[in-house]
């Protein structure tokens, strides 16, 4: 991963810890967006939706003014939070492949490596095992199309489809095995069905963990949505051995704080706030380096 800002860092020996974040969740105006990451010193957003439009639904004009605005501000796209695979693993598969060529063109567009995508929900109360075939002939799918666009596909663990557990986003990537597909590791998601992010799931997944998402969870029957260090992620604990591992990447705030959704979520200003200083102080207890 490279990167072309730099801010203010703490010191560490092992890692580097690119802030980022899914804009969206502050205000569906994209200015204020920009406004709220320049007062809290990001340089780099998931884009994810702005004016209440998916990233895959905006046209090409829409584009170019984004461009033009985030270039005045110096903010760059870490990644295209696309809503890929976030469909039933039963519906057809065709219209999708339209959706994710448009992703790829949009992260061409930007000049952005990572899109994000999911494994499809598998129907309430399936097997996931009756339907892996499926699931693993659209991950080969996309991961070969990857490859020959030169981007990097981040699988998110999501809580109902098929790579929601860390054994099943093991076997996602173990059985596609591409180097275009790597895991978006997301603690928060993993405690909300009952797994213990770290270390459990970090464990099965630490080789293919290229980017982080930035939320922490309760693990108890209301799950609540918690900012990074005030749940049961373990996130300093996550924090030290991302950077004993040489961790080189974005870790992107998702907070939810006010709502959580099935295509978006919304933290407002404060919250997002709130998030990020939650998580700065996570890294600067733990001594890592960050951006």
């Amino acid at each position: 991963m490279t990167t072309n800002h730099t801010q203010n860092t703490t010191t560490s020996d092992g890692s580097t810890f690119v802030l980022s974040g899914f804009a969206d969740e502050i205000d569906p105006n994209l200015e204020t967006q920009l406004d709220v990451f320049e007062d809290l010193d990001i340089g780099y957003f998931d884009l994810r939706g702005v004016y209440d439009t998916n990233v895959l639904d905006l046209d090409d004009n829409s584009l170019e003014r984004i461009r033009d605005m985030i270039d005045d501000r110096g903010i760059a796209i870490s990644s295209i939070g696309s809503p890929i695979g976030k469909i039933g693993i039963t519906d057809d598969f065709e219209p999708h492949k339209a959706r994710f060529e448009r992703a790829i063109k949009v992260a061409a567009f930007f000049d952005v490596e990572y899109i994000r995508i999911f494994s499809y929900y598998i129907p309430e109360g399936d097997d996931p095992s009756k339907y892996r075939g499926e699931v693993m002939d659209r991950m080969r799918w996309k991961a070969k199309r990857a490859e020959e666009e030169n981007v990097t596909l981040i699988h998110e663990n999501e809580k109902d489809i098929y790579g929601d557990t860390a054994e099943r986003c093991r076997d996602v990537l173990t059985t596609v095995n591409s180097s275009s597909l790597r895991a978006a590791f997301d603690p928060a998601n993993f405690v909300e069905i009952g797994v213990k992010a770290y270390p459990y799931a970090f464990v099965l997944l630490a080789e293919y963990v290229e980017y982080l998402h930035v939320k922490d969870a309760e693990m108890d029957e209301r799950g609540e949505i918690r900012p990074a260090g005030e749940g049961d992620g373990r996130f300093d604990d996550l924090i030290r051995v991302l950077d004993a591992r040489g961790f080189d990447g974005f870790a992107s705030l998702e907070p939810h704080l006010q709502y959580a959704g099935p295509s978006t979520g919304m933290s407002g200003s404060e919250g997002f706030q709130t998030a990020a200083e939650a998580f700065r102080s996570v890294l600067t207890e733990v001594g890592v380096d960050y951006e």
